[in-house]
């Protein structure tokens, strides 16, 4: 049996399906490429890390935030005191991207989001130094350590929790009426004495606003602050007075010569002093000589006994005394 040359109609929508879901695919192969760079011309650079926790092969190198290639290898390097140099990092990037990587860019570990991928970014390079070619070794910068950070976190954490639990056992305190706020929340007769308090404050406060009294006299009347701005007022005119040259309190405050004058008084007093308290004359003697002391006591007390003496037995004094001549 002869086989039909004509097409039919539902070969033809088959077709045309196949055709439009090839070229579907196409697009979407040409997109994904693009963004991922699949058709990019790429170059290598190298990096050594201590650590490569989170990054794999075939992870993600940014440049700047932006998707610039891929990670082609890790390799373990030979064990070495250089304990930074752990891991060799081979990276693929776009050739586009070259002139943003210099001599003077820095790569580091960063994450996508708070908990996202890991990924291996360069911060672009400036004009003077020299871009970065194939095979070249780009130096790593200070990374954020997500681990120290977390752990920190979790400290945090925990002061928290045990704050919570300090918060809680003050509470269950004040509810329980332990201390000065429990005692407030919960004793009755502590907030009757505090309401007493409080009206007989304002009481004292309504007696001190009265206009009729003292204080309220020295709020509201305008006298009192006439009176001590004339106060004030002559007390500055008096301390102008002090102060001025010409006056007396003024001349003592200021002149020199008052000065000098009681400087050299106040040394030959010194100096007096000295030959007082030093000398060999009738004062010194008098000051230091206790001999020339007990002299003048003894003399002043024989004088006393001699006048109490006369007074009593004047005539004993006196007789022979007094002679009378007859002619």
């Amino acid at each position: 049996m002869k086989r039909s040359t004509f097409i039919t109609w539902d070969q033809l929508k088959v077709g045309a399906l196949i055709t439009i879901g090839i070229v579907i695919l196409a697009v979407a192969i040409i997109k994904l490429g693009d963004t991922v760079g699949l058709f990019d011309q790429r170059y290598t650079l190298v990096t050594f890390l201590p650590n490569a926790n989170g990054l794999r092969v075939g992870g993600t190198v940014s440049v700047a935030g932006q998707l610039a290639g891929t990670i082609k290898d890790i390799e373990f390097l030979p064990p070495d005191a250089d304990t930074t140099k752990n891991l060799k990092l081979t990276l693929q990037i776009s050739k586009d991207l070259q002139p943003q990587i210099r001599a003077d860019s820095r790569g580091k570990l960063r994450t996508n989001g708070l908990l996202g991928d890991r990924v291996f970014d360069i911060n672009p390079g400036t004009p003077r130094y020299n871009a970065l070619a194939e095979g070249d070794t780009i130096l790593m910068g200070e990374s954020l350590d997500y681990e120290a950070v977390i752990a920190q976190a979790a400290g945090a954490v925990g002061d928290m929790v045990a704050l919570t639990h300090d918060l809680k056992r003050i509470s269950g305190g004040i509810v329980g009426g332990e201390g000065t706020m429990g005692q407030l929340i919960t004793n009755r007769s502590l907030y009757d004495e505090l309401t007493t308090t409080l009206t007989r404050t304002n009481t004292m406060i309504n007696r001190l606003q009265n206009p009729n009294g003292t204080v309220g006299r020295l709020i509201d009347d305008p006298a009192m602050y006439q009176n001590l701005t004339q106060m004030i007022a002559s007390v500055d005119s008096l301390v102008r007075q002090v102060n001025s040259p010409s006056g007396t309190v003024g001349g003592l405050l200021r002149d020199t010569v008052l000065y000098a004058k009681l400087v050299g008084i106040a040394t030959s007093a010194d100096s007096l002093t000295r030959k007082l308290s030093s000398g060999d004359g009738l004062a010194a003697k008098m000051l230091n000589d206790h001999t020339m002391y007990d002299q003048l006591v003894k003399a002043v007390t024989d004088l006393n006994a001699i006048l109490a003496d006369v007074r009593r037995d004047p005539s004993r004094y006196t007789k022979g005394a007094v002679q009378v001549k007859v002619f």
